[in-house]
């Protein structure tokens, strides 16, 4: 499937930024705009059920295969985040960044309970300004605007392939190109094992301190501090 692109920028380095369940492009605003200061061109896809790309079946292998097909390879940069991170992490032997960075990824769900999901299902269907702020007192009133922008453009039918993710643990054996994983504090996706286990087979592990599962938005400096060193 042909994804939706949204291109910021014009620098001479390519950086690619996969958002997560829920979210679009705009999810990316503030990182972007940082990266396009540092001289990167950003490509910013929204995932199929999200923002302006099709609607189709959903399973992680599909998802990843949208953005083999879609981005080009040999990015200087990739970021994905929560299961966008899957997503990148199961189409980076394709895409071959440079570099990938994978923002509390989705890879352990054996210790998510089922009634999550159906949680998420109606802080969807029910979110205003006002729900999604009290969830999320740091996020700026641009952060705010995003949230509501991706959940009104969203399949609610992704909801299933997470759900069917139940028990899965997805964590890659190796990186297939230098990779950091930046986790949340706690991440809910990441087990302390599984850092443990990502660690040893040669993956950097980095922690945005105090933040949570959306860190680029609860604290956008000590996210922008983790990828010191990677953009």
């Amino acid at each position: 499937m042909r994804l939706h692109v949204h291109t910021l920028g014009g620098g001479d380095r390519t950086a690619l930024l996969v958002h997560g369940a829920m979210s679009d492009h705009g999810t990316w605003h503030a990182v972007a705009g940082a990266l396009v200061e540092r001289g990167y061109t950003v490509l910013a896809p929204d995932l199929r059920g999200h923002g302006l790309s099709p609607r189709g079946r959903y399973t992680p292998e599909e998802v990843a295969a949208d953005l083999a097909e879609t981005l080009p390879t040999g990015a200087d940069l990739a970021i994905g985040h929560s299961m966008g991170g899957l997503a990148l992490s199961m189409a980076v032997d394709r895409l071959r960044p440079a570099r990938a960075v994978y923002h509390d990824p989705g890879w352990q769900f054996d210790h998510i309970p089922a009634a999550a999901v159906d949680g998420m299902r109606a802080m969807v269907a029910g979110a205003t300004a006002e729900s999604v702020r009290a969830m999320n007192p740091r996020w700026s009133d641009a952060d705010i605007e995003a949230e509501l922008a991706g959940f009104g453009r969203f399949d609610p039918a992704f909801f299933d392939m997470i759900g069917a993710l139940a028990g899965a643990d997805l964590i890659p054996a190796a990186p297939a190109v230098p990779s950091l994983v930046q986790l949340a504090d706690p991440s809910f996706t990441v087990t302390g094992e599984g850092a443990d286990r990502l660690r040893a087979a040669g993956f950097e592990v980095r922690v945005v301190k105090g933040a949570g599962h959306c860190s680029h938005r609860d604290d956008f400096d000590g996210y922008m501090a983790t990828l010191e060193g990677w953009i």
